[in-house]
């Protein structure tokens, strides 16, 4: 069966295409290289075939997608922050190219595709857990760009027949995420400075809380999404662990594993931050049988592992808790 994998030289596209590969499938990977890198997909050489393109240039995603049976599209320009300096760029890639994405796998007759989509869609409602049937309120572009995704997923599932699943991801985390970028992630953020003997900088009091979930219980979500019953198309469900950790208890945790005590740096809230997340798992369980299988201490532990050169360890297998180049 082939399967593209857009972004998959990315964080969790790498960790996907690796398991993806590993189980016998005869992966594409379509990422432009901005954000997600090569190396992320060393090792995997001649069971995965690279094609450097844009997710907005139609003729580069149809090559791609070509006899394309299942489709994940998980390339976006991540980031808050960076959606609110550049907003129409943020548009053009997550909506538009999202568009692109779905009209080519329609094309090629590829039987479902699986959306990343994000957390964020909820906006900063005081209400806990996050449930799929909340409004949506987003307070960031980037936000508003991963919802309009999930609008044109739907409306490929029910007028096209396209099988489409989305997936609301929460604070993901784990190796291969980048912590050098100028919008990275706050634990690999966390975690590098502390390796350094640096502060970590926190934006706010620290007690804001996210629902840290480990790469791995992704990856698992994305498989089950692909393999799922027609019960799951069209519809949107949440991917988390199901618990909360503020900033101040994950800098503990991190000086723990490491044996370390140093203190966070705090200063003002950025905008276009969520104060609380949480996510409601039950509707992925019911769907598609999602249950998370890496714990938020396990999954720092081998992110600190990848972080400081190691070889992260094997997840365990019971839940957690109840190329080819473009011309440039």
């Amino acid at each position: 069966m082939k399967v593209l994998v857009t972004g998959g030289a990315g964080f969790i596209g790498s960790n996907l295409v690796r398991c993806l590969a590993a189980s016998g499938a005869d992966v594409c990977v379509l990422d432009d290289l901005s954000t997600g890198r090569e190396e992320n997909l060393s090792g995997l050489n001649g069971s995965v075939d690279l094609i450097v393109g844009d997710i907005r240039d139609a003729e580069r995603v149809a090559e791609a997608a070509r006899d394309a049976e299942l489709v994940y599209h998980l390339a976006a320009l991540p980031s808050v922050a960076r959606s609110i300096a550049d907003p129409v760029a943020t548009h053009e890639v997550n909506a538009g190219g999202t568009l692109t994405v779905l009209s080519a796998a329609r094309d090629a007759g590829a039987r479902r595709l699986v959306y990343a989509s994000s957390s964020s869609v909820y906006g900063d409602t005081p209400t806990l857990p996050k449930h799929e049937e909340m409004p949506v309120a987003p307070l960031s572009p980037y936000a508003a760009s991963k919802l309009a995704g999930e609008a044109y997923a739907r409306a490929f599932a029910r007028s096209f027949g396209l099988e489409t699943v989305a997936l609301r991801f929460f604070n993901v985390f784990g190796p291969r995420q980048d912590p050098g970028s100028e919008y990275a992630a706050v634990i690999p953020r966390f975690a590098a400075r502390l390796l350094a003997a640096e502060r970590p900088i926190v934006f706010g009091d620290g007690a804001q809380s996210r629902d840290f979930t480990y790469v791995a219980n992704v990856v698992q979500a994305c498989v089950l999404a692909g393999e799922a019953g027609p019960d799951a198309s069209g519809e949107a469900m949440n991917v988390g662990f199901g618990e909360r950790t503020t900033l101040r208890e994950l800098v503990a945790m991190l000086n723990d594993l490491l044996g370390t005590s140093i203190a966070p740096s705090f200063t003002e809230p950025r905008p276009g931050d969520v104060r609380d997340s949480l996510a409601e798992i039950s509707k992925a369980e019911r769907l598609i049988g999602y249950r998370p299988l890496v714990g938020v201490r396990e999954g720092l532990g081998q992110t600190l592992a990848w972080l400081a050169g190691g070889a992260a360890p094997e997840r365990p297998k019971e839940p957690a808790h109840t190329t080819r180049e473009e011309s440039r």
